[in-house]
């Protein structure tokens, strides 16, 4: 990884894209410790700390909620509205059809989630505004003036923190808002090994060898495939001979990567936190026995895990259309029919290949916690977070060495 930095330094372009990326990096955790005006943090200062879905919710924002900065909901009021937008492609043949429609209709698409996005921001920012009520976080009181500049300053965070992603992806390495989420994670780290080398020297040796294990096996499974053969038909075309070559096509073990876990915790951590800010008693306790740590949590997630794994996959990868292209040019699986036939046979290996992907994903997530509450250890750490950091990682070096091979760089081809 870092000869791959270091080669990506060299070039001007991938060096202006890298500083861009690192700027628009560095100002997004600047404003994670720009507080909100009027607020106590250290009323609030209760609501942290338990493990509970404020904690959770607080690891996405890069401990922005924590500060009640301006960019204290992060980038989830973005996902939320990503999630609901690609189920209502498939619900809305309008939506559907402006995704086949190229890049005008993505476009357009996109737009409606970022309309979405700032509607959830600004639900979910009166509810954190009441919440904070609730805690004595204004000891002068909620003045009305005091109360829209709060909605209003975290609805434009979450907007900005959103404009600053897709900056990313346009202008810098690609990646934007899962850049944002892995710089979010990683803020933590420290904290986290704070805690850690405070305890026995025999826990740091043990936790060492698990995330030494864990890693290699998110690396090994993310980077996993299924080899299909294709063979191409011989074609003369004048005096030439076009095709007959042999390759293959390869399906990826876990073709979905960390999507399916950011897009479980998104779901889950919606309607939990607006339960636990409501007023009434018994959403406070559903939320409470709901929460990130609660087994009804951790099985919701696995199912949710596994559900958008398979989604996902459906999304990035459609047999029909790949069977057409290969008979459009020439090419066929040894042993099986081209057309119908061939989308019958990929589609059902992908099915196949695609469960133990989605059950390492939940593995991976229950793994640590079940380690935790078998340990007894006194800090939080989760497969949710290991997962997306890695994930991203992979993914961003590969775009790294994507633009590099582009330019001919023959670094990457030893």
């Amino acid at each position: 990884m870092l000869q791959s930095l270091l080669n990506a330094w060299r070039l001007p372009d991938l060096r202006k894209k890298l500083l861009f990326t690192a700027l628009i990096i560095a100002i997004y955790r600047l404003g994670c410790y720009i507080p909100v005006p009027g607020v106590d943090t250290e009323a609030i200062a209760e609501m942290f700390g338990s493990g509970g879905v404020f904690d959770f919710y607080n690891l996405f924002a890069g401990g922005g909620l924590q500060n009640v900065a301006i960019f204290a909901m992060g980038i989830m009021p973005y996902i939320t509205a990503s999630i609901i937008m690609q189920l209502l492609t498939m619900a809305i043949p309008r939506l559907e059809q402006l995704m086949k429609e190229g890049d005008i209709g993505q476009k357009k698409v996109n737009q409606y989630t970022r309309y979405l996005a700032v509607f959830l921001a600004f639900i979910q920012a009166i509810g954190f505004v009441f919440l904070f009520r609730s805690y004595g976080a204004f000891p002068e009181g909620l003045k009305p003036l005091n109360f829209y500049l709060i909605v209003l300053t975290l609805t434009v965070g979450t907007a900005l923190v959103m404009w600053m992603g897709e900056l990313i992806t346009q202008r810098g390495i690609g990646n934007g808002i899962s850049l944002m989420i892995f710089a979010s994670i990683v803020s933590r780290l420290p904290g986290g090994l704070g805690k850690l080398f405070t305890l026995n020297p025999g826990y740091w040796v043990l936790m060492g060898i698990i995330a030494v294990v864990v890693v290699a096996a998110i690396i090994y499974i993310v980077e996993g495939q299924r080899r299909i053969p294709i063979q191409y038909a011989k074609r003369v075309v004048g005096r030439r001979v076009y095709g007959g070559q042999s390759t293959y096509l390869p399906l990826r073990i876990n073709m979905a990567g960390v999507i399916p876990v950011i897009f479980a915790s998104s779901v889950l951590l919606f309607p939990v936190t607006l339960a636990e800010m409501t007023p009434w008693g018994w959403a406070k306790w559903l939320a409470r026995n709901l929460g990130p740590g609660s087994w009804w949590y951790l099985v919701a997630e696995v199912i949710l895990i596994i559900l958008f794994t398979y989604f996902y996959t459906a999304v990035q990868f459609n047999p029909i259309d790949q069977a057409d292209n290969l008979k459009k040019y020439g090419g066929f699986i040894p042993g099986i029919r081209p057309g119908r036939a061939t989308a019958t046979y990929l589609d059902h290996v992908l099915t196949r290949i695609t469960l133990p992907g989605a059950l390492f994903l939940a593995a991976i997530v229950l793994l640590p916690t079940g380690l935790i509450r078998g340990l007894n250890m006194p800090f939080y750490f989760g497969g949710t977070s290991l997962l997306i950091v890695v994930g991203v990682a992979l993914d961003t070096m590969k775009q790294m060495e994507a633009q590099l091979l582009m330019r001919h760089y023959e670094g990457f081809l030893k």
